[in-house]
């Protein structure tokens, strides 16, 4: 207990001197300066702040709270706190990460384990009998000053987050505005940060008492007191709990699952309670989720059994892949492999005993081939990175980011020995040098692809938001585009190789032809996604395709697709994780949304 309460009220003031007071303390002086009145100061802050006037370090304003946890904690146990548990968000990435650390250790502590809060949500339900059985799908939706949902899978060792999205405003912050702008009618207050903060505190226990009754009397700092009803608080509530039950269905999505393959979803935080939650969740989801018992304080409960032995027989897992995304590999791969096999038995050559020997190969097909190659590499990509993550003990590849990036390296070294392997199987099967046109034609045309995977890398191993979709959906080439790229490869290379009997030259001819259409529309399937801007494009892209078509010209054609592939994954890494377009916050009677 602290102040009489069992948590600490995250609010914090700072003194002339540059201390920091927590707790009723600094509701206390903030009466008599509430412009040093600091309401969330456990968030990360780059640099140094200036609070009226006073320098304060970021860091200490987070240990001042922390520092105070310890010392009633200490007083409890008899004596010092060796072992230290801190909860983070699952969407924390290494450098809040380290900074959490570093406010540990500016309070004191020894070095902190730190435990994602979905995981020690559900450490919590299998500590106290909850049958979460090995390779099952589970949903955390932790709904407190904002809200972030997390989908996580049981394996033998423990478990291991899939996905996690988050949005600042759909929580309770949001809906205490609202329920706040309700009561006083939209009408500002004093200009006083104390006063200000004080009415969010009224509103925030009549929310939670409206939970449980039909309507109280809300106090409201410097003016009467007024009257909230549940159906207040449901109005209130209506557009935060949309959002929710909309960032289940995408973090779902985004884990590549579907409602039915989930063993259940769990609401905690201080707003799992709120109104109607539970059945927007179900309506969207197609899964009625549970409300953990005492959900404010799971997370921080669960902490203490993360270390426990996971309950249950280790068994060996068999990850079976989505269809969508086996076959996401399997067309590049097949694609490539068909391509390559195609040139070997069509190339032509003169007599080996010639003093002139030649081979007339098409270098297009060449780099098709290794260009389909390397695609199906990178779409296997979240894959190797859970395989490599589960034989290693390196803590990096826990985080979704890191195993991401792993298994994107991993699958360049993949792609790009296989484009080599192909230049020197050609070479030595027909009797030629290795590094003249062979490895030339394998390689140079994927250095498009290498260089954007190689930032889609360092994206994944730097930002800790999860794209929509997926970060497999963002490795996966458009199958269509694929498709249509290797069949125009492949009917291009039959037109220049094929007998010319004469009554099928006509038809040989527009083979050929045929094939330059699909490459042409393959290449405008990667860079354009509207399918009336695909339509109106393709004309002439295909026209002047089919127009060019030649033998000398197949090289061209396939770097341009390589060129057109790198460019689509390059706008989506821009538009899906860079600068991702920021869902509209939900409208809550003009109040701006609060986060936590």
């Amino acid at each position: 207990m602290v102040d009489g309460l069992p948590f600490l009220p995250s609010v914090g003031y700072v003194d002339p001197d540059g201390g920091v007071r927590v707790g009723q303390q600094a509701w206390q002086a903030a009466g008599e300066r509430p412009s040093r009145l600091i309401p969330i100061p456990r968030r990360p802050a780059d640099g140094d702040l200036v609070v009226d006037g006073t320098d304060v370090e970021a860091v200490e304003l987070a240990a001042a709270p922390l520092r105070r946890v310890v010392a009633e904690a200490e007083l409890v146990a008899g004596g010092p706190v060796a072992d230290v548990r801190l909860v983070v968000p699952a969407g924390w990435g290494p450098r809040r990460r380290t900074w959490m650390r570093q406010v540990a250790h500016r309070a004191g502590l020894a070095q902190p384990r730190l435990v994602e809060a979905p995981v020690a949500v559900v450490q919590l339900l299998v500590a106290t009998g909850m049958q979460i059985p090995v390779g099952a799908f589970v949903v955390v939706c932790d709904v407190g000053a904002g809200a972030e949902v997390t989908v996580l899978r049981r394996g033998s060792a423990g478990f291991e987050v899939l996905a996690t999205l988050a949005d600042s405003g759909a929580g309770g912050m949001a809906v205490d505005g609202a329920l706040a702008a309700a009561l006083t009618h939209g009408q500002e207050g004093p200009a006083d940060g104390a006063v200000e903060w004080a009415v969010a505190e009224s509103v925030r226990v009549a929310k939670e008492a409206l939970v449980s009754h039909p309507a109280v009397t809300v106090p409201m700092a410097g003016q009467a007191p007024v009257i909230a009803s549940r159906v207040m608080l449901e109005e209130a509530a209506t557009p935060v709990v949309r959002r929710v039950a909309g960032l289940v269905q995408e973090t779902v999505a985004a884990a590549e699952l579907a409602g039915d393959d989930l063993a259940g979803i769990y609401c905690v935080g201080g707003s799992a309670h709120l109104p109607r939650l539970v059945a927007a969740i179900a309506e969207r989801s197609g899964v009625t989720p549970a409300v953990v018992v005492d959900p404010q304080f799971a997370a921080a409960r669960g902490a203490a059994e993360a270390g426990a032995v996971v309950s249950g027989p280790a068994e060996v897992e068999v990850v079976v892949p989505p269809v969508r995304r086996a076959v996401a590999i399997a067309v590049p791969g097949l694609a490539s492999l068909c391509l390559f096999w195609q040139c070997i038995v069509t190339a032509e050559t003169n007599n080996a005993l010639s003093v002139h020997y030649w081979v007339d190969f098409n270098w297009g097909g060449l780099a098709m081939a290794a260009v389909s190659a390397l695609l199906a590499c990178l779409a296997a990509g979240t894959v190797l990175g859970s395989l490599i993550a589960a034989r290693s003990p390196t803590s990096d590849l826990r985080t979704e980011g890191g195993r991401v990036s792993v298994g994107i390296l991993a699958a360049l070294c993949l792609g790009t020995a296989i484009a080599g392997l192909y230049a020197v199987v050609a070479a030595q099967y027909f009797g030629l040098p290795v590094g003249g046109s062979f490895l030339r034609w394998a390689l140079w045309p994927i250095v498009p692809l290498v260089v954007i995977a190689l930032v889609m890398a360092v994206v994944a191993a730097r930002q800790s938001r999860m794209p929509h979709g997926g970060w497999s959906a963002l490795l996966a080439a458009p199958t269509g585009s694929v498709v249509s790229a290797a069949l125009g490869m492949g009917l291009i290379q039959y037109s220049l190789t094929a007998d010319r009997w004469p009554h099928l030259v006509v038809w040989i001819d527009l083979a050929g032809r045929l094939g330059g259409l699909l490459l042409g529309i393959a290449v405008v399937m990667a860079l354009v996604r509207p399918l009336m801007f695909r339509l109106i494009v393709s004309a002439p892209v295909a026209v002047i395709g089919a127009a060019i078509v030649n033998r000398q010209a197949t090289g061209i054609l396939a770097a341009g697709y390589a060129v057109a592939v790198a460019v689509w994954w390059a706008a989506r890494v821009w538009t899906r994780v860079i600068r991702p377009a920021v869902p509209a916050p939900a409208a809550v009677g003009g109040s701006p949304a609060g986060g936590g």
